[in-house]
């Protein structure tokens, strides 16, 4: 049997597709015949993939009833936990098929990560290129799958939203736990939308109106109806407040600091480097000349999360959830 059927057979379980297998297979095969040892550094990762999946496989699907202690435990009951938790508890109050779930897909990250980092060294395969891009186009496409079930989590701890949309959050989330081979563009198309094109602009400041980066959102294919969704009539300020944190990749906070700055200095148009000397932190460039970086998009993310976290807690003003929590609670709603 050739490596690429030994690969190929070696990808068959449940968290990879097709086209992932085939895309694997293929990686795996061009490294060994380049670099022997980055291919044995691969085969471990397949085999922690497969570890992996096969425990996730042994969990007690979650809508399955059960009984602990004398408590009956069912699909309700855990939909009815899930909208209670406050997130001060973190993964401790969670199913266990939760956190293997998501120790699964980070597994799955950084496997796809190693395989990335392995074609990128080939220099002189003419098919490498292609062959890294497309293990990138997964990569992001996992973070993405990570990121939305964050934001459901981040739902759930919210008071202002309401019973009804958390329990939507929840139920949504179940079914993500419950099955591995589920990824963004399965249950949250309009997220993988605004995230896809949002990974491949820049900020050009400027002004910090946003017209520049909105504009550059629609060049990307971001979904019409994300951008309907932040331009409608009516919108509340936090909302616009969250939408203009997705746009410079930065908090309400950071923001207001630059404009005094911009006042105080008589700046006309803010340029990164500007920014990142006011701020006092790093600027990170989301667009690349050839590749995207979603771990860039996933650490924007983080930070806006806890911002918005932080006003909750603290009374403070601003958006009280991020531009894509806005754009959820909304699609969840319309269920």
């Amino acid at each position: 049997m050739g490596l690429s059927s030994q690969a190929a057979q070696a990808f068959a379980v449940s968290v990879l597709d097709r086209h992932e297998s085939e895309l694997v297979a293929q990686a795996l095969e061009t490294v060994a015949s380049r670099s022997p040892q980055d291919a044995v550094i691969l085969q471990g990762l397949i085999a922690e993939l497969r570890a992996t999946s096969e425990l996730l496989d042994r969990q007690r699907p979650l809508r399955r009833p059960t009984q602990l202690g004398g408590e009956a435990r069912d699909e309700a009951t855990l939909i009815d936990h899930l909208c209670s938790i406050d997130g001060l508890s973190g993964d401790l109050v969670l199913p266990l098929k939760a956190t293997l779930s998501r120790t699964h897909l980070l597994t799955k990250i950084n496997f796809l990560r190693g395989f990335v980092k392995a074609t990128s060294a080939l220099h002189d395969v003419p098919t490498a290129v292609k062959m890294t891009h497309e293990l990138r186009e997964e990569v992001a496409q996992s973070i993405y799958t990570l990121l939305a079930e964050e934001l459901f989590l981040a739902l759930l701890r919210k008071p202002d939203v309401s019973r009804r949309t958390k329990q939507r959050a929840a139920d949504q989330l179940i079914t993500v736990w419950d099955d591995a081979a589920l990824e963004i563009d399965d249950f949250a198309p309009l997220l993988e939308s605004a995230w896809h094109a949002r990974n491949r602009i820049n900020t050009a400041y400027g002004t910090l109106l946003g017209a520049t980066e909105t504009f550059r959102l629609v060049t990307e294919d971001c979904s019409p109806d994300v951008l309907e969704f932040f331009g409608r009539e009516g919108m509340s300020a936090d909302e616009s407040a969250a939408f203009e944190e997705f746009l410079f990749n930065m908090t309400s906070e950071e923001l207001a600091t630059l404009r005094r700055a911009m006042q105080q200095q008589h700046v006309s148009a803010a340029s990164p480097a500007w920014a990142a000397e006011v701020l006092g932190r790093q600027i990170e460039d989301l667009e690349h000349a050839k590749e995207i970086d979603p771990m860039a998009l996933y650490r924007s993310s983080n930070r806006r999360q806890l911002a918005a976290d932080f006003r909750l807690m603290s009374g403070a003003p601003g958006p009280r959830r991020t531009a894509e929590g806005y754009l959820m609670v909304y699609l969840l709603d319309q269920q």
